[in-house]
Formats: structure tokens, sequence, C-alpha cells
């Protein structure tokens, strides 16, 4: 299981994986799935027991997102 972090635009999703890079968390940017829709057609995809570190982040940064979703992925 995943957790999808999906973005209105391409600077958010490259902020958030700088963030999350130098804070050592798990997850990358990959294309939005087929399943769902995004603004800029990135997305930030980690381990679902990274949602809470991954959410705490979002809150920290500022960084706006669209939604968040877990999927088989």
């Amino acid at each position: 299981m995943k957790v999808v972090i999906t973005f209105p635009g391409t600077t958010q999703a490259l902020r958030m994986e700088k963030e999350a890079r130098e804070r050592g968390l798990a997850g990358r940017l990959i294309p939005v799935p087929s399943a769902i829709r995004a603004g800029c057609g990135m997305a930030w995809s980690a381990p679902v027991e990274a949602r809470g570190q991954l959410e705490s982040l979002l809150e920290t940064t500022g960084i706006e997102l669209e939604d968040i979703y877990e999927f088989l992925l």
C-alpha cells in the first residue's frame, strides 16, 4: 500500500521532493496514477506508514497539496 500526494503545480511537487529528501523521508515523485487527476501530473508516492510524517512535513513547510490517497501500486 502506498500513500500518493497530489499537487496543484510542479513547483509544489518539486518542493516536496526537496524537503522530503533533506529530512530523509521515504518516497519519490511519480506520474499521477490514471485513477486520479492532479493539476501538474506529478505526485509524491511513499509507503503508507510514512503518511503521518509526510502530513507533518506538508503542514510545517506550508506546501500546498490537492489531495492525499492510499493506493495499491
